[in-house]
């Protein structure tokens, strides 16, 4: 698997907080997130493939704490964006998908927060909180063209994130798929 430029600048926004991503077959805007006619198996290839991507260090492995993780990462980029003056619409629309996503998440651990063990839940607390302070030093910094910039060389999440929120929220305890078990090679491209 290759680190594409995004990923790589990102890391370099988030002092090397990123996750290598398969290369993909054009240019243009990548869906994750699944869509109401999407079938199981296709969520499922991108379940598998999201599974066997490497997560960015520091990341919890386990599917609640993630949430957790994922939902500060991306509270943190919107509270980073409200600090610009000079936010566009663009901007805007990024923080209030974001926005959207971050509520999906904690609904997710809101709703699983139950069938976590206290050891889970710890965990997960502190992988929030471990996330959240990614943006300090971001935050902290006085000049807005550096926050500026910092904010726009935020590329996203895993694409594990939305996979782990749907497995807590469902209550999914099953492994997902491998990528031999979809049908991929271990590119993420369909075996031959």
């Amino acid at each position: 698997m290759r680190l594409s430029l995004a990923a790589a600048l990102a890391m370099l926004a988030l002092g090397g907080m990123t996750a290598p991503v398969l290369a993909q077959s054009q240019d243009g805007p990548i869906v994750t997130a699944g869509s109401d006619t999407e079938s199981v198996e296709a969520r499922n290839v991108r379940e598998a493939i999201a599974y066997a991507t490497p997560l960015p260090r520091g990341a919890p492995t386990e599917d609640y704490p993630l949430v957790a993780w994922c939902a500060s990462l991306v509270e943190g980029h919107i509270a980073l964006g409200r600090t610009l003056t000079t936010a566009d619409d663009l901007d805007r629309d990024i923080m209030r998908l974001g926005g959207l996503e971050a509520t999906d998440f904690r609904e997710a651990l809101r709703i699983g927060a139950a069938r976590q063990t206290p050891a889970v839940r710890a965990a997960a607390e502190a992988a929030g909180v471990e996330a959240a302070a990614k943006w300090t030093p971001l935050m902290a910094q006085e000049d807005e063209k550096a926050r500026s910039e910092a904010f726009g060389l935020f590329f996203g999440l895993p694409g594990r994130c939305e996979h782990a929120a749907r497995r807590v929220r469902e209550n999914i305890t099953t492994p997902p798929e491998s990528l031999d078990d979809a049908g991929l090679d271990e590119t993420g491209q369909p075996k031959s």
